[in-house]
């Protein structure tokens, strides 16, 4: 089965409030998900959409395309820039609580990821961020317990 995955991240303030959207389709099935979060970064966002999706899934070994406008989160895998990241654990790498996560997930599926242009005429990506923004604005926001612990310990 191929899935397809779009998604956006959004910070208002950078750091700030934040949220993701993300869209899974496979078939003629079609999910919608988002959240917001009371503090984090745009990039956290960006990379928290594809780990939320991937979350959704409940088989392994899926043949799966991550359409993003982030090229923080394409260039990291496609480039291979994650993988150097980890064979130097992380050493001076923002967001390795994220990036851990999402190897996880990685190495259960067949990921490629393809870099859309953000705000553009593409309906897919135009609906995540509409997901995106509307869960960084909504207020009912949950804690990005990687960023704010990171973010204290270097107070």
């Amino acid at each position: 089965m191929s899935v397809s995955i779009y998604t956006d991240g959004a910070a208002r303030g950078n750091p700030g409030p934040g949220g993701y959207g993300a869209i899974l389709q496979w078939g003629t099935v079609r999910k919608e998900i988002s959240q917001g979060y009371r503090y984090t970064t745009n990039n956290r966002m960006e990379l928290m959409a594809v780990i939320a999706a991937l979350q959704q899934l409940k088989k392994d070994g899926l043949e799966i395309t991550v359409y993003s406008d982030s090229s923080y989160v394409v260039d990291a895998v496609e480039k291979g820039w994650v993988f150097g990241w980890v064979k130097k654990g992380f050493k001076d790498k923002k967001n390795s609580d994220l990036w851990i996560t999402f190897l996880s997930f990685y190495k259960k599926h067949k990921i490629k990821f393809v870099w859309v242009k953000g705000h553009a005429q593409n309906p897919m990506n135009n609906r995540c961020d509409e997901l995106a923004t509307a869960a960084a604005d909504s207020r009912q926001w949950v804690i990005d317990t990687g960023y704010e612990a990171e973010r204290n310990m270097t107070m």
